[in-house]
């Protein structure tokens, strides 16, 4: 749970960071090339970061088997502390590049070794479920918030410096706590598919195995579910990622001097002082409103999925989405309150899909191979769906948010066509 929490945190207070970034640098060098700092190109530095969170999700799966899950997550926190401490003493763009990579690389381990932990060091595998995603939207959603509220007393690079503490602390506390990682399959036979040859339930131990499965997954339909998890992932990255900025333009969010609400008498005090950024920014707020409102989603996408065939769940809520990505700026541009209300509906149907996708992986892959089946999960929601914010950043900077938004709706609309194909057509496992 607090290893959930942290890589949440920190995956979502990077875009809070990027509107700091647009203004605070000028240029990348490399020393024999220039380039300028703009949507297009912090949009690959995040893309770089984020797509090794998601490439990094099958290697990290084979690594479980091999090293056991509470080394790897030990291992994961304080490569994220590391990371934001090295993210915190950057000078330039080509530095928080390298910081963010080496976040990347440490997170990507996450997923395969904590849902391995639960799924065999826990006997109620379903409360350790929920606890376990609870705590991942508690850092979704508390994350930013506290990023942007340190943010209106001290510098960002002090922002990332103090955030990586959290994660040091729970590195300490997981290298010392005491458990047996396998509680809950001790002595117990491991599964296969049915017909006995099958070995993802119990590690893929060579290259060529890796590929004997990989092959039979997506011989099948998961292959259909897996380009609606691409979608989901572009969609979710494309939109995050520089939504901040986008919320910046639109009527109603001008920054606040924060002496109207803290006098300045009281800060000095208390000994703090507004530097730097001494104004409140609302669309800091709004889009860490944004995420915590995705708890419900989360939970509204699970009650669905218990309902509902999750095929019929995914065409609903994905042209959901691409009727939402159309009308989002219409309906922010008419003011605050419009704006406030589309972006709570954004928060609500950005995390419905979620548990519908999961559902579907489940019901398309055979037993044997669904860790590995997971493992490409996440590597299209998280790997390939990290293009989503370089889509975003070169489309925001030559072209305009409208046709942002519109690509946005086609990802969306792709996926909830794949949904339809899968709930009429696609035979499951």
């Amino acid at each position: 749970m607090l290893a959930h929490g942290m890589v949440h945190t920190y995956e979502l207070s990077v875009p809070i960071f990027v509107t700091i970034w647009l203004s605070e640098f000028e240029t990348i060098n490399l020393g024999l090339a220039q380039f300028p700092v703009n949507s297009a190109t912090l949009g690959l530095v995040v893309t770089a970061g984020y797509g090794l969170f998601g490439l990094g999700a099958l290697p990290g799966g084979v690594l479980v088997d091999r090293l056991g899950s509470r080394r790897l997550i030990t291992l994961c926190l304080l490569g994220m502390s590391v990371s934001f401490f090295v993210l915190g003493v950057s000078p330039g763009v080509l530095a928080i590049a390298v910081a963010f990579l080496c976040w990347g690389a440490a997170a990507s381990v996450y997923h395969p070794a904590g849902l391995a932990l639960i799924s065999k060091g826990v006997e109620e595998r379903g409360t350790g479920f929920a606890y376990h995603g609870m705590a991942g939207n508690i850092g979704i959603g508390l994350g930013p918030l506290v990023a942007a509220i340190l943010l209106l007393f001290v510098d960002w690079r002090i922002v990332a410096v103090v955030l990586a503490v959290p994660a040091l602390l729970a590195a300490l506390f997981a290298s010392r706590a005491e458990f047996d990682e396998n509680a809950a399959v001790s002595g117990a036979a491991v599964e296969t598919d049915g017909g006995g040859d099958s070995k993802a339930d119990a590690g893929v131990e060579s290259w060529a195995e890796f590929v004997t499965e990989s092959r039979r997954l997506f011989a099948g339909s998961f292959v259909f579910v897996f380009v609606v998890v691409m979608c989901s992932g572009l969609y979710y990255r494309g939109v995050l990622t520089f939504l901040p900025q986008l919320l910046a333009g639109l009527p109603g969010v001008d920054p606040v001097s924060i002496s109207a609400f803290i006098p300045d008498d009281l800060l000095a005090s208390v000994g703090l002082e507004a530097s730097g950024d001494s104004q409140l920014n609302p669309e800091r707020y709004i889009y860490s409103g944004l995420l915590m409102i995705g708890v419900l989603g989360q939970y509204a996408g699970g009650k669905l999925t218990d309902r509902y065939a999750p095929e019929k769940g995914i065409a609903g809520a994905f042209a959901g989405l691409a009727v939402l990505a159309l009308v989002f700026l219409p309906v922010a541009n008419m003011g605050i309150v419009p704006l406030l209300v589309v972006a709570a509906i954004l928060g609500f149907a950005l995390f419905v899909v979620q548990p519908l996708y999961q559902a579907t992986v489940a019901e398309y892959t055979p037993a044997g191979t669904r860790g590995l089946s997971y493992g490409y999960t996440y590597l299209g929601v998280f790997g390939i769906g990290a293009l989503g914010g370089a889509i975003a950043g070169a489309i925001l900077e030559y072209a305009s948010p409208e046709v942002l938004f519109v690509t946005l709706a086609a990802f969306a609309a792709v996926a909830s066509l794949v949904g339809v194909y899968l709930s009429r057509s696609a035979s499951k496992v």
